[in-house]
């Protein structure tokens, strides 16, 4: 990691705890129905170049790739009310683990209320799902981790048909963005402790 973002990205991470707080609270206030089915993500493969197509423009930053695609209006949200939106829209590059709206809703109840009661594993989970630098599909078959900015690495597991990053998988890679590249996964992750 660059030395020279460490007390920004610290900054941001204390403002990224408050927000995941508010995030969660409005998440486990909403009541979603834990049922409903959505479309099985398509399986990508380290090698497919196609993965890297998205409907948003490929100048667009990390954020605003985000914005654009529309399902990741939970992960957004938080960003914004945190400040890191901005630490994820001016620096770089990043590579952003990036749970859909659909991963969201999976998560129990029970691991929300819990992470909104404590702010430093909020913080921790947050930043588990970002990474410096940029890590494109090409890149993992030789890795077995990387290491996140909450300090601690998320195992990679791939194989001819299926990328997991820790334990959930990618449904979507290389989604380009300006100041770094996107990786649509289908579960919150969640560092060790």
């Amino acid at each position: 990691m660059n030395p020279a973002r460490t007390p920004r990205l610290r900054q941001a991470s204390v403002l990224a705890a408050a927000g995941l707080a508010a995030l969660v609270v409005g998440i486990t206030g909403c009541g979603g129905d834990d049922t409903a089915s959505a479309e099985p993500p398509a399986q990508t493969t380290a090698m497919d170049t196609s993965m890297g197509e998205t409907s948003a423009p490929a100048e667009g930053n990390i954020v605003e790739t985000a914005v654009a695609a529309g399902q990741f209006k939970t992960l957004t949200s938080l960003l914004q009310q945190t400040g890191l939106d901005k630490t994820l829209a001016e620096s770089g590059p990043f590579t952003v683990f990036a749970p859909t709206d659909d991963a969201f809703a999976k998560v129990p109840k029970k691991t929300l209320d819990s992470l909104a009661a404590n702010p430093d594993q909020l913080k921790a989970v947050l930043l588990y799902h970002v990474a410096d630098g940029e890590v494109r599909a090409a890149d993992v078959a030789s890795m077995s981790s990387v290491e996140t900015l909450n300090g601690a690495s998320v195992p990679i597991k791939a194989n001819e048909s299926v990328v997991r990053v820790g334990g959930a998988k990618v449904s979507q890679a290389d989604v380009t963005a300006s100041n770094g590249v996107i990786h649509v996964i289908d579960g919150v992750l969640i560092p060790p402790q």
